[in-house]
């Protein structure tokens, strides 16, 4: 994912499979279809990027594993049973609304991966992480590091029951996706509960050749969940997501975060008000429209971690500023406990009970 270039631009980046969709899709529908520019708007760089907006952050939020004053490189952790593994922030395209944009590009190598694996399964942290979530990057592009990883957390970190492994390849190049890399899944999966994490944001990404590369995986018994971004002129509109979730269902994809856009720099064109996914969210959901077993959770990614949205959890708006003040249920203790190197970053705040709540940035609807 990570690819700013020297002069502090994203560069564009989109696989061959992909150009050969978009080139597709102008042909069949036009460029101003629909399905055409829901594909573009996430891969194809804008000019709208460069504008000087509040949405400035470089990064969603820090949470670098320190220990002893020594970095645990690829590793960050914000929650008591969950640790996110980064085995290299390569990807097959650059999503134009990535997260870890600014990250540092890199690959560990194995001695490094081994220092991972060693680490989930060491003191406190094998006592109560349970769980890793094994991202980037994607993993899936280099899929020889992935097993090294995987085994040695076997080995060395028997405490981890779970392994999400996020990935888009599927999306960006499913052609890549071939043996050596569903033979990683089939051989592990008994040892381990796998998952495969995904990312769909319009009915427009589940190519054929897609949804072919999911049904191996499910036939596999592997579970595969999706979380979307909510995305201004892609699928910020009630049929549109409604179309998602039944396709979703239909090839047996559960539904994870429908995320608002977080306010991080170059994403200000991309980003609603959170009131707008929100009243989304309520029709999605309460509308009769999708199964039960579709319907995500509306969340925003803060500085201080995801926090979903329900009645409370937004304590005021400064209009002025347009800020809305959300309240966690993370308190600050278990915070430092679970990561010790962790600062409390100046949009957040701790309340009279411990607990932490932070100003987030909200979006516009123009």
């Amino acid at each position: 994912m990570a690819g700013i270039n020297k002069s502090g631009v994203f560069r564009e980046k989109i696989s061959p499979f992909l150009q050969q969709k978009l080139a597709e899709l102008k042909e069949i529908k036009g460029e101003n279809s629909e399905e055409y520019r829901a594909l573009m708007l996430q891969y194809v760089r804008q000019e709208v990027e460069d504008q000087e907006e509040n949405e400035s952050n470089k990064r969603h939020w820090e949470a670098d594993l320190v220990v002893e004053d020594n970095q645990v490189p690829g590793a960050e952790r914000l929650y008591n049973k969950t640790a996110v593994l980064e085995p290299t922030m390569v990807c097959a395209a650059h999503c134009r609304y990535c997260l870890r944009a600014n990250y540092e590009i890199f690959t560990l190598d194995e001695e490094e991966l081994i220092k991972i694996a060693r680490f989930c399964g060491s003191g406190d942290v094998g006592q109560t992480v349970n769980e890793v979530l094994v991202t980037g990057g994607d993993p899936l592009v280099l899929p020889n590091r992935l097993n090294f990883l995987i085994e040695k957390l076997i080995e060395y970190a028997p405490n981890i029951r779970i392994m999400r492994i996020a990935s888009r390849l599927p999306l960006h190049n499913p052609l890549r996706i071939d043996n050596n890399v569903y033979e990683i899944f089939r051989k592990h999966k008994d040892k381990v509960r796998i998952e495969l994490a995904t990312q769909i944001n319009h009915p427009v990404d589940l190519f054929q050749e897609t949804i072919e590369v999911f049904k191996n995986f499910r036939d596999m018994g592997i579970p595969i969940y999706s979380q979307n971004v909510l995305l201004k002129g892609v699928n910020d509109n009630i049929d549109t997501l409604t179309s998602l979730y039944l396709a979703l269902r239909d090839i047996g994809i559960e539904a994870h975060y429908l995320f608002h856009c977080v306010p991080m720099r170059g994403m200000h064109h991309f980003r609603t008000t959170v009131a707008k996914g929100l009243r989304l969210a309520k029709e999605l959901t309460n509308g009769g429209l999708i199964s039960g077993r579709a319907k995500p959770m509306y969340a925003l990614m803060t500085d201080i971690g995801k926090i979903t949205l329900y009645d409370g959890t937004i304590l005021e708006k400064d209009e002025k500023r347009n800020m809305i003040l959300v309240q966690s249920a993370y308190t600050y203790e278990s915070r430092i406990k679970n990561n010790p190197g962790w600062k409390l970053p100046g949009t957040a705040e701790i309340d009279k009970n411990g607990y932490l709540r932070m100003w987030y940035l909200d979006g516009t609807d123009e």
